[in-house]
Order: C-alpha cells, then sequence, then structure tokens
C-alpha cells in the first residue's frame, strides 16, 4: 500500500462529526434516500480497486458519467460542488444551509448541505439523497482520476450491497423480507453485524481475545488498531510510518505486524500489518480487497467470500521513506519516515520532485507508481531547488517485512 500524505480518505469519514450529534459524519437532516428503488434485475457495475478504495462509475440523470468511492464506514454521503449543482434540490427560498463539521482532534470546518433529487448506480436509483458538499481535489490528485462522490452506508439501507474486491463489481440486488440466512463455511463467513450508528460493526478475535472492528471500505489501510483493552503481540514494530490526516492536522502513523492471527469468522488473516490508532479499530480496503463482502441491513449481517479458504495474507508494505502531496506539475515531500536509509540522502520536508526514473511526475499515476514501487530496489527522483534540479537515488525497502 502507498500512502503519498494527507489522503486516507478514512479521515474523512471516521474523523468527522457534525457538531450536534454523535458518531461518524451523522446527518441531522437526514439518514439516507427518502425511498429507494430498485429494478427486478440486479444492478451490476465494473468497479476499479484503485489505492485499495472501492470506486464506481455511473451515468446521473444529467447525462453526465460521474466517479464514487464507495464508503461503507460514513453514515453520510458526500459530493463535489458540480455534482451538487447538477442533480441537487434548490432550497424554496434559495439560502444555503451549512452544518458544523468536527474532527476527533476538535478542529472543525463548515460544510454545505444538499439533496440529491436522484442518485443512480446503474439500474438502482436512489431518491432524496441528503448529503454534504465536499472539495475532493485533494483524493483526486493522489488518485489520478476525478472523484465526484463518497456514498455513505445508509444510502444501501433497503438492498443487498455486494463490493466484490476480486471480480472488480458492485451489485445491488432488492433485499426482500423473508430471505434465507446464508450459512457459514470454510469459504464464506456471515457475521452479524451492529448498525446502530448505521455503520456496520463486526465482532472479530485477535488471539484469545475479542474486540469490534468497523467495516471500513473508505479506507485504504488494512487493520486499524486500537490497542486499549487489548494484548496484541508485534512480530515486527510497531514503528514510525508516513501520515495519517484529519481535517485539524497530520500525525505520524505507528505500523507493524503482528504476531497473531486475525480471526474474521472462519477466515484467517495470518499475522495482517496494522496501523496502531487511538481512534476506532477498523479493517479497510487492503485487508477488504481479498473478498466478496455482502451486507443485509435488514437482517444486519454481512457475508465475507473468498475462492480460496485458504488465509488471507498481507503483503510487506514497500516504502522509499517518503510521504507525498501530489499534483500534476509536482510532488511535495511531506515527511521522511525516522530511521530509514532516506534520512541519510539530505532530502528536506517541502522539497520538490518533477520527475521519476527521467518522466515527469504527470506521466505517474497511481497504479504505475504502485508497480514501480513493488518491484523496484531503488527510485531516482529528481529535485527542484530554485531553478537548479538534481537526482537522488533513493533505494525501496521493507518499511514493515
Amino acid at each position: 500500500m502507498i500512502r503519498f500524505t494527507r489522503v486516507a480518505l478514512w479521515t474523512l469519514a471516521a474523523a468527522l462529526w457534525i457538531a450536534a450529534g454523535t458518531g461518524c459524519a451523522n446527518l441531522p437532516f437526514g439518514r439516507g434516500p427518502g425511498k429507494t428503488v430498485v429494478e427486478t434485475k440486479a444492478a451490476t457495475l465494473p468497479a476499479r480497486v484503485l489505492s485499495n478504495y472501492f470506486i464506481v462509475e455511473a451515468e446521473q440523470t444529467d447525462g453526465t458519467v460521474r466517479r464514487f468511492l464507495i464508503d461503507t464506514g460514513s453514515t453520510a454521503t458526500f459530493v463535489s460542488r458540480g455534482l451538487a449543482k447538477a442533480i441537487g434540490e434548490k432550497n424554496r427560498d434559495g439560502a444555503k444551509r451549512t452544518v458544523p463539521v468536527r474532527s476527533a482532534n476538535n478542529g472543525e470546518i463548515t460544510l454545505e448541505t444538499v439533496t440529491l433529487k436522484r442518485l443512480q448506480l446503474g439500474d438502482a436509483k436512489f431518491d432524496r439523497v441528503a448529503a454534504l458538499v465536499y472539495d475532493f481535489e485533494e483524493l483526486s490528485s493522489h488518485l489520478g482520476v476525478t472523484i465526484d462522490g463518497l456514498i455513505g452506508f445508509p444510502v444501501f439501507r433497503d438492498v443487498l450491497l455486494t463490493l466484490d474486491y476480486p471480480n472488480a463489481k458492485l451489485v445491488l440486488a432488492p433485499n426482500r423480507p423473508g430471505g434465507v440466512l446464508p450459512r457459514s463455511t470454510a469459504r464464506a463467513a456471515v457475521i452479524a453485524f451492529n448498525n446502530e450508528q448505521s455503520t456496520p460493526f463486526i465482532p472479530v478475535q485477535l488471539g484469545n481475545e475479542s474486540f469490534v472492528v468497523l467495516v471500513d471500505s473508505g479506507s485504504d489501510g488494512g487493520l486499524q488498531l486500537n490497542p486499549v483493552g487489548l494484548h496484541p503481540r508485534f512480530a515486527f514494530g510497531p514503528r514510525a510510518g508516513t501520515l495519517v490526516s484529519s481535517i485539524s492536522g497530520d500525525r505520524p502513523q505507528q505500523v507493524g505486524r503482528l504476531g497473531q492471527n486475525l480471526l474474521l469468522g472462519t477466515h484467517t488473516v495470518e499475522q495482517p500489518v496494522v496501523d496502531v490508532t487511538d481512534q476506532l479499530s477498523s479493517i479497510g480496503g487492503e485487508l477488504l480487497r481479498h473478498f466478496a463482502v455482502t451486507f443485509d441491513q435488514r437482517r444486519n449481517y454481512a457475508t465475507f467470500a473468498r475462492d480460496s479458504d485458504g488465509p488471507v495474507r498481507i503483503d510487506a508494505r514497500r516504502s522509499t521513506g517518503l510521504s507525498f502531496s501530489r499534483s500534476p506539475a509536482y510532488w511535495r515531500v511531506m515527511r521522511i519516515v525516522p530511521d530509514t536509509p532516506t534520512t541519510q540522502l539530505g532530502v528536506q520536508q517541502g522539497d520538490l520532485v518533477v520527475r521519476i526514473n527521467g518522466e515527469p511526475v504527470a506521466s505517474w499515476n497511481y497504479e504505475r507508481y504502485a508497480v514501480l514501487l513493488a518491484g523496484a530496489a531503488k527510485i531516482t527522483y529528481t529535485f527542484l531547488t530554485g531553478t537548479r534540479e538534481y537526482d537522488v537515488e533513493i533505494p525501496v525497502f521493507e518499511l514493515v517485512p
């Protein structure tokens, strides 16, 4: 997994609260669509798993194709200002309505509210969806594709929602009363979830200790672990990593690999890489991408299915020790991970990278750079200081083996 910097979207969903409410990004003006209309035939959309985020494209009522991130860890839906103007309802008095939003660190911003007349995902149509207007420019720059919205978990309360990561598709099906609860097998674990906060919390087990985690497809990480009340054993680390961001500032990661297995129903995740956090424990896209996950909000269960019945293994986390904020013209160094080879090479926070292996940074989208980082022994970055350019060759190493 690559973290350029300040782009882990779970901080939008998991670190934002409406100031007047409780829980994650709760909306005082509605929990989701006024009604849901789903055709008899299931709606299936191709998906793209990019930086471990689950992203789909869908044509909207204005004829434009929009790109959405599906976020089971958010009770709120967020849309860009452009999409809000295109499919949002205007208030009768013409006034804009806003809500204060605060982070876990008590920073606060104000976001505009909007009601979407109709949100379409293929044949599935969601009417009068309550949303917040948010600027996705930073995430879009990081991923190299335009993100128009983030769809929160309550929107799917009346449908069966399947995020099929291995086969890269989203499936929405009618959720009719009286269905038969599926059975757990070696390849499909059926786990009841707590939906009191309009997001799915499931029980998991680490060694002989049980705890609950948020199933958060809006996180690019694997296991975010709050160790309070637990006794995790580490095979490696934890050690300093890159940056995690909230609206009130950045904080360094603490990352490591557990010496214990994580049990997810009938599935075993073998000694997972974890981010140690003081926020809610959660599982994100780095772990979820091994499964097709189906959520039934009528009966509050989730099914985690795999093609294999072997253990899930999380790859080593490779790095050059640099975190970047990214734009088409340059990548800015935001952090040099301490106690890594890069600290001896003279790179400073704020330095600008204009080329990678001799090619302009605009040529390096997320997927191409991820392939390079996964396989290269070293990478040459061209830095710009004033009008002077110079190359620095930086080794690629396992931040977490």
